[in-house]
């Protein structure tokens, strides 16, 4: 099983997903972000190599719904079929493809600047619960990533158990400002997320002065930082 939500914040550029599942390390194989071009989940029987191409044909320009079908065209019939795809851009357009083999339950609701998708689901109005959740979430990006996630779980996410669960934003570097991953957890990797998150989110705009301006970067106080 894989639940994910695709998004974008229109007002500040920022794309991520938030993803979990009943496999090992799941956004390390199903989640993409690229700062300026999009967010992209692809996932069920997972082809990592479809996010990069993805993001790669947003990058041309293309609309996230030219890219999907691009993609699925590209691809043999019998291997595309298996795949569920989701992808958003910085300005909110949103696409979605769930292959008629994804696996048990398939769900899928795209919102305002927001895409979700799920297979193996416990019922197939999960995706639209956890983009509720989102829309009515305040704060930023990652935050509302997370409180649809977890509603999505708590609306019965999969079938079975999930194991894992990740978490990536994107916005003006080349590389996620948000790439945080609970790759295997028995109980709870959702929580365990939210949780990692709550820790970061004071420290991320001080890492981004690291990378940027590290004569400007504040301390960590951890010993010989001074």
């Amino acid at each position: 099983m894989t639940l994910s939500l695709v998004a974008a914040d229109p007002a500040t550029g920022e794309v991520g997903v938030a993803i979990t599942s009943s496999s090992p390390a799941v956004a390390a194989r199903c989640a993409h972000v690229r700062a300026g071009v999009g967010a992209v989940a692809s996932q069920n029987v997972t082809d990592p190599r479809l996010g990069p191409e993805l993001l790669d044909r947003l990058a041309t320009g293309e609309t996230p719904e030219q890219a999907i079908t691009a993609i699925v065209a590209a691809h043999p019939a019998d291997t595309i079929v298996w795949r569920q795809l989701t992808c958003v851009t910085p300005a909110g357009a949103t696409a979605i493809y769930s292959g008629s083999q994804a696996l048990g339950v398939v769900g899928e609701h795209q919102g305002r600047a927001i895409v979700s998708a799920g297979n193996l689901l416990a019922a197939a109005d999960v995706p639209a619960i956890a983009v509720a959740a989102f829309e009515v979430a305040t704060g930023p990006l990652a935050a509302r990533l997370l409180a649809g996630l977890s509603a999505g779980i708590a609306a019965g996410g999969e079938a079975g158990p999930v194991h894992s669960a990740g978490l990536l934003v994107a916005r003006e570097v080349a590389w996620p400002v948000t790439d945080l991953r609970i790759d295997w957890a028995d109980d709870d990797p959702v929580g365990l997320l939210v949780a990692l998150w709550q820790r970061w989110e004071p420290e991320l705009e001080g890492y981004l002065t690291r990378a940027l301006r590290p004569g400007a970067a504040p301390s960590f106080g951890v010993p010989g930082d001074e």
